[in-house]
């Protein structure tokens, strides 16, 4: 029902925002089909494909947004930028509520990147809703999306963060009003805002920027190094173990030494390594530290390994793949893995020539380990230039930042984000939130602590750093 819906959606919302400046948003056609999207009202504007110029200076692309008005009187705006790249605003559609009640009396506003969702796509064919695939690709789509996207490298080459952030100006203006702006990005969605920031000058109420992304240039903790970070993180959840009367018994000896036994004898494929999701027991694990509620699970799933059960990872896996549901629920949910690509390739990978095998080594001493180095390597996309490690945010500004980082952060790294404050200090006022034991995306995962920047903002007191503590009344385990 929901896909049946899209090319009507499409047709009626191109029709009736034709003018930018008429800021006309209506009814979404699929606003009966799920709760989330009840009231909602939708606009496609349209925005330069490439405002430097040259060959494309003509060309446009279409940026969808919804709209979840305010309930009674309006007060001011949110904008809320999905991270990824290639995530749409989709992704965080379900948390609309929880943002309504935190801050009353905004319009949220929800945009889709250029890229992804209902806006302008890379492979316009492939990437429709409507193709084999849907959104996702699927067989055959992905051969002809990426043939598509080198013939046209310099189209490809359009869909950048800086072009992503001129977009964000275009939508700004085109719904101006008096009331006061605030913008809330996470992730990705916090480059993508400082970008933003960087190249426009803006009147904004205030920023929240959630899980910040370190700065480009901190060889740290760019995306080649993912897997570093995810183990740092996994180790220090198996040290919370260790310190925990109930969990070290179950262990009996230091937890990185059992799930170190465990590895091993998976490199024997034992019968339940096929019950691991991509055989890789690493990336299973790495991915479990994104969410407490299965976090706490990772001592229980290496004793059941350790015994040969199979039980605890099957329970785990089910209750994964429940949350992955939950964000994919729409139509235009899947992410764009050619905007992936193009963008970390360009902005993020300070090792542009490492090759598998290097990888394959640095991995190896890994207990926790991310897919996503590896897919930097060969991505087979055009890449551009960025000024990005020079431009983090260049600009003064009157209106303040908040930002909310949790300490366990396989993400974007805390100590990244600690040094990338600093910087931002220097041009303005910024608050740091420190989440104790939270990993990433603070609205999802620590929405008590969320609550707290977020009410700060906007009525102006509490500006100030300090440490919050997610499920204060609870341990790790």
């Amino acid at each position: 029902m929901l896909r049946s819906a899209i090319t009507v959606i499409l047709a009626f919302t191109l029709f009736s925002t034709a003018s930018a400046d008429e800021r006309s948003f209506s009814p979404c056609m699929d606003a009966d089909d799920a709760p989330a999207l009840a009231g909602t009202q939708c606009a496609l504007i349209p925005a330069p494909l490439d405002p430097a110029g040259g060959d494309l200076l003509d060309e446009e692309v279409n940026l969808f947004v919804r709209k979840f008005p305010a309930s009674g009187e309006t007060r001011g705006d949110l904008w809320v930028i999905a991270g990824g790249p290639g995530e749409s605003g989709a992704s965080l559609y379900s948390f609309i509520d929880k943002l309504q009640t935190d801050l009353p009396g905004l319009d949220i506003f929800v945009p889709d990147h250029r890229g992804t969702g209902f806006s302008t796509r890379l492979c316009p064919e492939e990437e429709n809703p409507e193709s084999v695939g849907g959104a996702a690709l699927a067989g055959a789509e992905w051969g002809s999306c990426y043939q598509y996207i080198n013939v046209n490298a310099e189209r490809s080459r359009a869909f950048s963060v800086d072009n992503a952030a001129n977009d964000l100006a275009v939508l700004l203006k085109a719904t101006a009003s008096e009331r006061p702006v605030y913008v809330y990005g996470v992730s990705y969605g916090t480059q993508l805002v400082l970008r933003l920031m960087a190249n426009h000058s803006l009147k904004l109420g205030g920023v929240i920027l959630d899980s910040l992304t370190p700065l480009q240039d901190d060889e740290r903790f760019d995306l080649s190094r993912r897997s570093l970070l995810v183990d740092n993180v996994g180790r220090a959840v198996l040290a919370r173990c260790d310190a925990d009367k109930a969990c070290h018994e179950r262990m009996g000896v230091p937890a990185d030494e059992v799930y170190a036994q465990v590895l091993a004898n998976a490199a024997q494929e034992p019968e339940w390594l096929a019950e691991v999701p991509g055989g890789n027991l690493k990336h299973f694990m790495g991915a479990l530290l994104d969410f407490p509620e299965l976090r706490k699970f990772i001592p229980t799933v290496i004793t059941g390994l350790m015994a040969n059960d199979t039980a605890p990872l099957n329970a785990v896996k089910v209750r994964l793949n429940e949350i992955a549901l939950a964000f994919g629920a729409y139509p235009q949910s899947p992410a764009s893995i050619p905007l992936v690509s193009i963008i970390s390739r360009s902005e993020n990978d300070l090792r542009p020539d490492m090759t598998k095998a290097e990888l394959a080594e640095e991995e190896s001493k890994l207990l926790f380990t991310s897919p996503l180095p590896g897919y930097l390597i060969d991505p087979g996309v055009p890449e551009y230039q960025t000024q990005g490690a020079s431009v983090s945010e260049s600009r003064r500004r009157a209106f303040p930042i908040i930002v909310v980082h949790g300490t366990l952060d396989p993400k974007t790294a805390y100590d990244g984000a600690v040094d990338h404050v600093s910087v931002l200090r220097q041009n303005g006022r910024v608050s740091l939130v420190t989440v104790a034991d939270a990993p990433h995306f603070i609205l999802m995962t620590a929405p008590e602590c969320f609550s707290e920047a977020a009410r700060s903002l906007t009525t102006g007191r509490n500006m100030r750093d300090r440490t919050c503590r997610a499920d204060a009344d609870e341990g790790l385990f």
